[in-house]
């Protein structure tokens, strides 16, 4: 369906329709416990505009309890998390954590949530505590906020910071959006491409990445939110499989139909879970947790929680 769109690489139709490997594009998947991760590499321009995003490496970290508290399944999550973001930034230098979206929207907080969890350490460098000399990486952290609150541009705001801080890598949190309903708040997607702000809505603005900051950016996100017309389309979908038809048969019929009765009539509508606030705080701390690991590494990991509070 058109109208349908998604963040996650994983989700992208012409990856998921391929009978075999697509040209410039290479993909694997390892299971770590109750964690999936799926790694889609981009290799060249043929490869990117089959799946139509940039050249580079998407790696995707989907558990069904990304957003409880089951200890074991949470550890590889960090775990697998620090082990990709220290794989994709420069081993020393300054870090710049940003995060994007806007903290009075709970589906859109993630971003700011994750921030307020960072071990940050700029200002430490000349008072820093004896037990910590000599261990603790560079750290600056920031939530820019959004347009309409603002009134500047994230990628403004962050390039500004970034000519002063002068990191060596930029780390972006982000709500995003899914295709697939079981997707939401189940799927932690990495990738060293930059991010679009606001593309979980549709509401693209400028990116931060390589080309626009002049360092390397790695994007975390998260899908918080699923359109309306997807739900429909699932339902539609499903009750035509009870009845015995072929969904493959009738997809334009059944496309056609949500256009008719979900698009026209609500737009672009996002729906998100009702439990939204509870989930965002769980999974925000994880993604603290791992970012602060692999930001860290000379830290223990009994030393990380005390110092994120």
């Amino acid at each position: 369906m058109s109208r349908i769109r998604t963040d996650l690489a994983l989700e992208s139709s012409a990856l998921q329709n391929a009978n075999g490997a697509l040209a410039g594009i290479r993909m694997s998947q390892n299971l770590y416990g109750d964690v999936m991760e799926t790694v889609v590499e981009i290799l060249d321009q043929q490869g990117a505009d089959a799946l139509g995003r940039s050249v580079g490496r998407y790696v995707t970290l989907a558990c069904g309890a990304l957003s409880m508290d089951e200890v074991e399944t949470r550890g590889v999550l960090v775990s697998r998390l620090r082990r990709t973001i220290t794989s994709m930034i420069p081993e020393d230098g300054d870090v710049l954590v940003v995060g994007l979206g806007n903290r009075r929207i709970t589906a859109d907080s993630l971003g700011p949530k994750v921030v307020d969890r960072i071990i940050v350490t700029r200002h430490m460098r000349e008072q820093t505590p004896t037990s910590l000399k000599g261990r603790l990486r560079a750290v600056s952290a920031v939530a820019p906020g959004v347009l309409g609150v603002t009134g500047m541009e994230t990628a403004e705001v962050v390039r500004g910071i970034v000519e002063h801080v002068r990191p060596c890598a930029v780390i972006a949190i982000d709500a995003l959006a899914a295709r697939e309903t079981q997707r939401i708040c189940t799927t932690l997607q990495i990738s060293d491409t930059g991010i679009d702000p606001g593309s979980g809505i549709g509401n693209h603005r400028m990116a931060l990445n390589k080309e626009t900051l002049g360092v390397p950016v790695v994007a975390l996100g998260v899908p918080m939110v699923v359109y309306a017309a997807t739900i429909a389309r699932d339902a539609l979908s499903l009750l035509a499989g009870d009845l015995g038809y072929d969904c493959d048969q009738h997809a334009k019929a059944l496309d056609v139909l949500v256009q008719r009765v979900v698009a026209e009539q609500l737009g672009d509508m996002v729906v998100t879970p009702r439990e939204v606030d509870e989930r965002v705080e769980n999974i925000a701390e994880a993604i603290a947790l791992g970012i602060n690991e692999a930001l860290q590494p000379r830290l223990t990991s009994e030393e990380i929680p005390l110092l994120m509070h």
